[in-house]
């Protein structure tokens, strides 16, 4: 009773709520990671299970093949996926912040792939790239691009371009609604001034749209990136990492060790290495990015 009628403790009874759910639903799952990647642990196998070290960590720097490849494939995964989605996201947003008849109705319209869950993306793009009745082979047969029907998402040396263009429909939108919403705070009196200076739309674009969305860029590329490198969905629905690993990146190449294999103390081993890459990109990205810094 004296420490409850002493004010000092106050504050600490108020914000102890949260600091309870904080700690539970936040820090438990990922200590429990840490924990189990130092564990031989499969719940088929309870006899076999226990603390182990760092033999999974051993395992997977000195004897599995798959997960170097899965690192390649994350990484052209990744890169592939925010530099196009920057790109024609910048260009749409471009687009979108002109005026022009009905351009509410066309922004609602090009957000709409933003709004579609992954695994109905996947497959709606698997059935658009399938080899005997997909729109893809049926509109490349029209203009004389291939003259048969392939198996794009079954086929390696196609598998990984068609989980790209159909990630490439989602994600666009991300970077046309955040770099739009940034365009719309910049003042058009920039715009006029550079207009009254003789300055055209490029030297415009070059010197007052780049700067003002320059951290924009950096942030939402960041998150991106992140997104990215952690996509199972649309992969595991269109190919389930293959053909041949071909797709396996290394969130699904996770999954498949601790869903599919029950292996959980392997999978959380490679979830701790990907969590340190992450966090390792995160820092070096926002460190020479410039990130806030007035030019």
């Amino acid at each position: 009773m004296n420490a409850l009628n002493n004010k000092k403790w106050w504050p600490y009874l108020f914000i102890a709520p949260s600091v309870i759910l904080l700690v539970g639903f936040l820090f438990y799952p990922i200590a429990n990671v840490f924990i189990l990647s130092l564990q031989d642990y499969n719940p088929t196998k309870p006899y076999a299970n226990g603390f182990t070290g760092f033999d999974n960590f051993t395992q997977i720097f000195t004897g599995d093949k798959i997960f170097y490849s899965t690192l390649v494939i994350s990484l052209k995964w990744v890169l592939s996926e925010v530099v196009l989605q920057l790109l024609l996201g910048l260009i749409l947003a471009l687009l979108l912040n002109q005026t022009f008849r009905f351009r509410g109705l066309a922004r609602a319209a090009a957000f709409l792939p933003w709004a579609i869950s992954g695994v109905i993306t996947a497959t709606m793009w698997s059935i658009m790239f399938n080899e005997h009745f997909g729109v893809i082979n049926d509109l490349l047969k029209r203009i004389g691009f291939i003259s048969q029907n392939m198996a794009w998402t079954a086929n390696p040396s196609t598998a990984f371009g068609s989980i790209v263009t159909a990630e490439l429909w989602r994600g666009i939108p991300f970077f046309a609604i955040t770099l739009l919403a940034a365009m719309q705070n910049i003042p058009g009196e920039l715009y006029e001034s550079c207009k009254v200076d003789g300055g055209g739309r490029w030297r415009s674009f070059f010197s007052i749209t780049l700067p003002f969305l320059k951290d924009t860029i950096i942030l939402t590329t960041l998150l991106r990136a992140v997104w990215e490198f952690n996509n199972v969905d649309l992969i595991f629905t269109m190919t389930g990492g293959g053909p041949a690993n071909m797709t396996m990146t290394l969130p699904m190449y996770i999954a498949n060790q601790a869903i599919k294999s029950n292996n959980y103390g392997y999978g959380s081993a490679l979830t701790v290495i990907g969590v340190i890459l992450l966090t390792i990109f995160a820092a070096l990205y926002l460190k020479f990015s410039g990130f806030g810094k007035e030019e």
